[in-house]
């Protein structure tokens, strides 16, 4: 799809939308079931899943907020596999869970969840893809929080599972409670724009006439923008919601599309946004979001672009996006949340490309980078002889000054250097082995560069079996690795297990507890 069929895609309006759905003629299994209101109607698009599906249908299925109050919608487009078979044995099963045959693939999962928002009766809609689970309770700790808070939109926790282990997304949403605030007092509310571990109020996206555009990819990104831009108040929670699937063997329509279809849907979205006349500082983040995050890091900062063979393709789909910048007052770089962008950016305009890939060849490649430090600022040096491009600012840089054991406690000194040092809350360890095993530390400030650690006895004894990330938590979710010097690693023996403060093979400060040799 080239960008102005996209384009023409993002223009169309709820009722054309509506109009192509009912193009495409459909069998709908169990649809009785509909006419009676759910507490939460769950969508899902299905194509070809058939190695993932049951898993999937099973985590709807055991929610503890009893599966009576659900309304299960799984939208088949298409599928070639033993998707349909599965789908037909679970309807057969339980009344509630509707199935709905697409006679034909639609090529996006935008037409069946559209379709599903349409069919849902419920109070509330949660979307989830047929390759990934919800948690048990991940239904019910939205929907009291969104009964309880009274707003038309709320989000959880999202743990990716790969080859590699589990990670954290999209932290900025669920690092803490959230009762009845602005979107736009979350700077990154727009980063991780995904379906998952949401849910909103269905006469909300009904009313506001929210739909997903028809195009490949991006869709989820331009229907939560829409969300997040007419919704006063969200709520967030801290518990874990949704796991999403990211493993070898799974294709996902995430993995099957080129860098350069991506960023045509995400230039149509760029000019959708920039068309609806929005307030200018929601417009900056959303903008930044499209250009920082998606233009520049997801565009440059990665090893296709280093590999490629034509790296003019890659300036040519930047131009467009310049293009559609051009007509604002504001400069976009300046909310850059990260100074090697704002470099990168400016080379760009100057059309010194060949600073640009060395710049992106360093950042990506030189593991040891060299430091500098001066009023407090740490920087690394570049690779650009030019000096106004030789330096990109580090927003905070930590490492410890000094360890102290004892059969008590753990204490630690930490240098902390930086714009953002001031910004310091807590230290955090995060499981390498269960993304939603975290332990919180509060920090004492000694001085304006020195905050110090202390961990207790009984703190050490609650922290279970595993390895731990360990990192400086500032501006409320963003973090920093420590780095730590020394090769002397520091151990106590706690009722069974060993907790070792060590250096990992990149130099910085995690925690192992493992079992004690007798």
């Amino acid at each position: 799809m080239g960008f102005f069929n996209i384009f023409n895609a993002n223009k169309k309006t709820i009722k054309e939308n509506v109009e192509e759905i009912n193009k495409v003629s459909y069998e709908i299994i169990n649809e009785d079931s509909l006419k009676y209101k759910k507490k939460i109607s769950v969508i899902v698009p299905v194509y070809n899943a058939e190695n993932y599906l049951r898993k999937t249908i099973d985590s709807v299925v055991r929610q503890n907020i009893g599966f009576g109050h659900i309304s299960l919608i799984l939208v088949d487009d298409g599928s070639s596999d033993s998707s349909r078979e599965i789908l037909r044995e679970y309807s057969s099963l339980y009344d509630n869970i509707v199935i709905v045959f697409l006679n034909k693939n639609t090529g996006t999962p935008a037409y069946p969840r559209n379709l599903g928002i349409q069919l849902a009766n419920s109070e509330y809609i949660t979307f989830l893809d047929a390759d990934d689970w919800f948690t048990p309770f991940g239904m019910k700790s939205l929907y009291d929080l969104i009964e309880q808070d009274n707003v038309n939109y709320v989000v959880g926790k999202s743990i990716k599972v790969d080859n590699k282990g589990e990670k954290l997304i999209g932290k900025h949403e669920s690092i803490r409670n959230r009762n009845r605030v602005t979107p736009v007092s979350i700077p990154h509310m727009f980063y991780h724009l995904g379906p998952r571990a949401r849910m909103m109020n269905l006469d909300f996206i009904k009313n506001n006439d929210i739909q997903y555009p028809n195009m490949k990819y991006a869709e989820d990104k331009q229907f939560f923008i829409d969300v997040l831009t007419k919704c006063d108040f969200i709520s967030t929670t801290t518990d874990t919601i949704y796991y999403v699937n990211r493993e070898e063997a799974n294709h996902s329509l995430t993995k099957q599309t080129d860098i350069m279809e991506k960023m045509d849907t995400n230039i149509a979205v760029l000019d959708y946004v920039l068309n609806k006349n929005l307030d200018e500082t929601i417009e900056k983040m959303i903008v930044n979001r499209l250009v920082e995050f998606d233009s520049m890091g997801r565009l440059f900062d990665k090893n296709h672009f280093l590999k490629s063979k034509n790296k003019q393709n890659y300036y040519r789909k930047f131009d467009e996006v310049l293009t559609l910048l051009r007509k604002r007052k504001y400069k976009i770089s300046e909310t850059f949340f990260n100074s090697l962008h704002k470099i990168a950016f400016e080379l760009m305009i100057e059309k010194k490309f060949k600073e640009v890939e060395k710049l992106y060849e360093w950042s990506l490649r030189e593991k040891e980078k060299e430091r500098l430090f001066e009023n407090g600022i740490a920087y690394y040096i570049t690779p650009i002889a030019e000096e106004r491009f030789s330096k990109v600012e580090i927003p905070l840089y930590a490492e410890l000054k000094k360890e102290i054991t004892n059969e008590k406690d753990y204490t630690a000194e930490i240098l902390a250097l930086g714009r953002q040092s001031k910004n310091i809350s807590r230290i955090q360890m995060f499981s390498r082995e269960d993304a939603s095993l975290t332990y919180s530390f509060n920090l004492e400030q000694k001085d304006e560069n020195t905050y110090v650690l202390n961990i207790s006895d009984s703190e050490l004894k609650k922290i279970k079996k595993g390895v731990y990330s360990t990192y400086l938590i500032y501006n409320d979710y963003q973090r920093m690795t420590i780095r730590k010097f020394e090769e002397l690693e520091y151990s106590k023996g706690k009722e069974g297990l060993t907790y070792t403060f060590y250096k990992t093979k990149n130099g910085n400060l995690a925690l192992k507890a493992k079992k004690t040799k007798k």
